[in-house]
């Protein structure tokens, strides 16, 4: 059996609107858990993703603690080209990574995770709304599946189809 987006996603989905503040995203996060949030427009459609790491950028790019003309180390600052406007953000639209790497509940996720290089996508309808979403962490609970429902699995998929 082909596991899908849609056997493994979670679909109560915390989001944020554009217009949410950076504080509010922040309490998101930490009340639900979770490591990043969608951004819809009013029509639910996703525009993008806002992170615990993009929320990090106030304190990695932050100057007010430092002297005059401090800039943060080279490394920093090549890894994230948009750091400092990042940094400056209030909202989620000025704090999100744009646009959204999304999928279909048809799809399969830890492909098009590793070929974007994302930790979580958002998952769209045949409308392109929101209806759930798919993180390595649920990937990963694949792995604690039982024997038994592995054995199942082999039986009815693979060996029902090649032998009969």
């Amino acid at each position: 059996m082909r596991m899908t987006v849609a056997d493994v996603m979670t679909d109560k989905v915390v989001s944020v609107t554009a217009a949410t503040p950076f504080k509010d995203i922040a309490e998101a996060l930490i009340n639900g858990g979770i490591s990043a949030v969608p951004v819809t427009d009013d029509d639910n459609h996703v525009i993008g993703m806002v992170s615990e790491a993009d929320l990090l950028r106030k304190e990695e790019f932050r100057e007010e603690f430092y002297r005059e003309g401090y800039r943060p180390p080279l490394r920093a600052r090549l890894r994230h080209p948009k750091g400092r406007q990042k940094a400056d953000g209030d909202t989620a639209a000025q704090l999100m990574t744009s646009p959204a790497i999304t999928a279909s509940p048809a799809a399969t996720a830890a492909r098009l995770m590793d070929a974007h290089d994302v930790k979580r996508l958002a998952v769209l309808d045949l409308n392109g709304r929101l209806v759930g979403i798919v993180s390595r962490r649920d990937l990963v609970k694949l792995f604690l599946r039982g024997d038994a429902e592995i054995a199942a699995e082999i039986r009815d998929d693979i060996l029902g189809r090649t032998l009969w």
